[in-house]
């Protein structure tokens, strides 16, 4: 297993395949899921610089809050509601370029401007959620979502 991680400039394609197998070495040889998942989400904020980067974990019925790297966050959040639970309840990739424009969005910060929620599924189930959250509108877009939906591929859930 790599514990380091080279940040490289360029374009965001670049970025993302120089990043796919640092990530593919931290991951190798550790079954945690908690790690996994932590390390990820440290890997994507260290070379991005998101403002939030963490995961939400199906539990009961509700998105709990999972491993994560930025401020404070919601902790449960319904099915339906806001990005992350509209994410949830379609089971597809949502790119919001403003949140202040999505119906029902969660403000967990003031701060957050755009957002990609990513749903983690397994055996046709969504078993969690990617979400990604940027101090800049229209942060993100498909390249982000062909990528963090690779990314997502890499972790055993």
């Amino acid at each position: 297993m790599a514990e380091d991680l080279t940040i490289i400039q360029g374009t965001k394609e670049e970025i993302y395949q120089s990043l796919i197998p640092q990530i593919k070495a931290l991951l190798n040889g550790e079954p945690d899921l908690v790690a996994n998942m932590a390390n990820v989400a440290a890997a994507l904020k260290e070379q991005f610089k998101w403002f939030w980067v963490g995961f939400y974990l199906v539990k009961e019925d509700e998105l709990v809050l999972g491993p994560f790297q930025g401020p404070v966050a919601c902790t449960r959040i319904k099915k339906g509601r806001g990005v992350c639970g509209a994410a949830w309840q379609n089971a597809q990739t949502l790119i919001v370029d403003d949140v202040e424009k999505f119906p029902g969005h969660i403000a967990c910060s003031s701060l957050s401007r755009s957002e990609i929620v990513v749903p983690i599924i397994r055996n046709n189930v969504v078993v969690a959620v990617l979400d990604v959250d940027s101090e800049t509108l229209s942060q993100f877009d498909e390249t982000d979502k062909k990528y963090l939906e690779e990314i997502i591929l890499l972790i055993n859930f």
